[in-house]
């Protein structure tokens, strides 16, 4: 069965090059061009995927993930001609998992596509649980659990938690992360994954302060889970 995505896109020639492209690659591809209308197909019909356009009539794409959210636990990768960093930041912060940059390239948006869905799918024989003192992640059920309360996180968020748990006791470098997170070298200034963990450590220090600190960051060479 072909895997269904929803593309939210208000302009024409975007939406019939990307949906067409996807298509051809064996993907259900869903249209909506406004952001009222996407949350709503989420909500009714949540698919294996958003491609959601940043800026967009009425609702933009930021309210349209945080709403989202509420009820769709599947990645959202979002399209945007913005650069800035503190815009990174917000976009990460309301649960976006990945992001590409307008133009749309279609071979990179399907590698980006591709990933994103392998994530969220558990390889045969694969370790479905880890337990680290009070952090329990779950892989089978997509959950996260630190002193026995329920921990939300993105897709990303999880994807990240996870990495750094199956290597606990060991530092990972920012090179480490992104070849295995998001697919692509470390250029030595992207700070996305940076503010990623931090956003995972806010979400572990709600259930428990002390949780942030599980996560430690290796001066000079990145991050390494130390205990749960």
């Amino acid at each position: 069965m072909s895997q269904r995505l929803l593309l939210v896109e208000d302009d024409p020639r975007i939406r019939e090059l990307v949906s067409g492209y996807l298509v051809s690659k064996g993907f259900e591809v869903d249209v909506v061009a406004d952001g009222t209308s996407a949350v709503e197909r989420i909500r009714e019909a949540p698919p294996e995927l958003v491609i959601l356009d940043w800026m967009l009539p009425g609702e933009d794409g930021l309210s349209v993930c945080r709403r989202a959210r509420e009820h769709y636990r599947g990645p959202i990768l979002m399209l945007t001609a913005r650069t800035d960093e503190i815009d990174e930041i917000v976009a990460l912060e309301v649960g976006v998992d990945d992001y590409l940059s307008k133009p749309v390239r279609p071979r990179l948006l399907l590698a980006r596509v591709t990933a994103l869905l392998r994530r969220v799918t558990i390889e045969p024989g694969a370790a479905q649980k880890i337990e680290l003192g009070d952090l329990i992640v779950d892989a089978a059920q997509r959950t996260v659990t630190v002193v026995g309360v329920d921990v939300v996180l993105t897709t990303a968020e999880f994807e990240l938690l996870w990495y750094l748990a199956s290597h606990a006791g060991s530092p990972l470098t920012r090179d480490d992360l992104f070849r295995e997170l998001r697919g692509i070298e470390y250029d030595g200034l992207d700070r996305s994954m940076d503010m990623r963990v931090s956003q995972v450590r806010k979400r572990l220090s709600e259930a428990d302060p002390h949780a942030r600190d599980w996560i430690k960051t290796v001066r000079g060479v990145g991050y390494q889970m130390v205990r749960g």
